[in-house]
């Protein structure tokens, strides 16, 4: 028996699911959460929390379905201390995620965004979309 891949999700294809519930990133979303383990910390929750919490989603998210949707995404993610630093991303703002997958020992980063995207793979990690991710079997 293999042991489940672990994933690291950023926050643009969570806040796309939370946006459309049958898009692609719903659907990678759901099948990385029925297979895998989702990786998260401290940073890459906090962006989450402040980026869902943005005025502009206001019109698309109470806050109670809000504050569900991130007392969820606690529950069910694996919560790994990071501890190595990496600048390696043209927008230092996404390191966090390659810190989280390279301490986190992730299999996979799940992304949309080009910043991240460039640097697959990194350091053995493929970075890849949802529509990219949901073509693999």
């Amino acid at each position: 028996m293999s042991a489940k891949p672990r994933i690291v999700v950023d926050t643009n294809v969570l806040i796309s699911q939370n946006l459309s519930p049958r898009s692609l990133p719903a659907r990678a979303v759901a099948r990385a959460v029925n297979s895998s383990i989702i990786l998260m910390s401290d940073a890459t929750l906090f962006e989450i929390t402040e980026t869902l919490f943005r005025k502009k989603f206001d019109k698309y998210f109470s806050a109670p379905a809000r504050e569900k949707f991130l007392a969820d995404f606690e529950q069910m993610a694996t919560r790994i201390e990071v501890t190595t630093r990496i600048q390696a991303c043209r927008h230092p703002k996404d390191d966090k995620f390659l810190e989280l997958a390279v301490d986190g020992q992730a299999n996979l980063i799940l992304s949309g965004d080009q910043d991240l995207l460039v640097l697959s793979p990194f350091r053995g990690v493929p970075v890849v979309t949802p529509m990219q991710y949901l073509a693999e079997d």
